[in-house]
């Protein structure tokens, strides 16, 4: 069975979740080999959670200095092992600086390029959402060996206990690779609430709240289920919450096991980001609102009324 290259997207000792998303993947093409990029120790670190969720082989391109540069030694390292394991395909997660690596690696390769995927079949074929969700495309890559960018949130993570190997892979940075260094690196401060991303609930603002005071609204209520706070792009292209927190086709795709729609209409470009997730509940005044249809739960009322007294119950509900 061919093998399928995994980039793993990493921190704090630990693989993102995307990663997991990916190896899952992976087993529906051939056996999935994990490619980890960074300083030395750090793929044996990684591998046990990695071979949890299927990685046969754990290729570790370990360096001192890897680190210190940008996407380019990602994408060489990648090139490089697409010449000498010939693999059946290669997943990468479809964020920014994944889809420039996807894009090197094509490049270097000769290899078609598919991004934004939300799916792959044992065939080789990606599913892909554009125009807002609203037409859905099948595409399979015709030249070289095919480079997916796959979205996050996009397919369950499921483990699959496998006891890999760990490879150490030759790092030999290309004078290009070495154009653009990493001279500074800024933790962004991080609040009490969980990563969007990674939330299991997540609860939305949307245009119907009026100005981004009212956003205060949501984020009692997420925080009184501990959740994540996401918001339309409505909302965030009037400055009323950060861009980072958008839900949508433009902005983030989440799956959470609760998600809240609080005065989101449910426009086709928000739907492409959320609807994959379990259990949506919807809150809006406007009965003909298009969330309704996509809606587990739905309220009809003003949400200046229900989203306060929904959180004081569930607050006297917690004692």
């Amino acid at each position: 069975m061919a093998s399928v290259l995994v980039l793993v997207e990493h921190a704090n000792g630990a693989p993102r979740k995307v990663t997991l998303e990916l190896l899952t993947a992976a087993r529906e093409l051939g056996e999935p080999a994990a490619v980890v990029v960074g300083a030395p120790g750090t793929a044996t670190a990684l591998a046990d959670k990695l071979g949890e969720y299927g990685a046969v082989t754990v290729y570790g391109a370990e360096s001192d200095d890897v680190d210190g540069f940008l996407v380019a030694p990602k994408a060489e390292v990648l090139a490089a092992l697409i010449g000498s394991v010939s693999p059946a395909a290669v997943l990468i997660a479809s964020t920014p600086e994944g889809k420039e690596v996807a894009a090197r690696v094509a490049m270097r390769t000769g290899s078609g390029l598919l991004t934004d995927a939300v799916g792959v079949d044992a065939d080789g074929v990606a599913t892909q959402n554009i125009f807002g969700g609203a037409v859905i495309v099948r595409s399979r890559v015709r030249r070289g060996t095919p480079v997916i960018a796959l979205r996050p949130n996009s397919i369950a993570a499921s483990p699959a206990p496998a006891s890999p190997s760990v490879e150490a892979v030759p790092v030999e940075l290309s004078g290009a690779a070495r154009g653009a260094k990493v001279l500074e690196r800024v933790v962004e401060a991080k609040g009490s609430r969980p990563a969007l991303t990674d939330a299991s609930i997540v609860i939305s603002g949307g245009r119907g709240l009026g100005g981004a005071d009212n956003f205060a609204l949501v984020e009692k209520l997420a925080d009184t289920l501990g959740g994540a706070v996401g918001a339309s792009r409505a909302a965030t292209d009037a400055g009323w919450y950060p861009h980072q927190n958008q839900v949508g086709q433009t902005g983030v795709t989440v799956s959470p096991q609760l998600y809240i729609a609080v005065g989101i209409s449910g426009a086709i470009q928000h739907r492409a980001g959320m609807q994959t997730s379990k259990t949506i509940v919807a809150v809006n005044k406007d009965p003909e609102a298009p969330i309704f249809e996509l809606a587990d739960f739905g309220v009809v009322g003003d949400l200046f009324n229900v989203v306060p007294q929904l959180t004081e119950d569930l607050i006297n509900r917690k004692g």
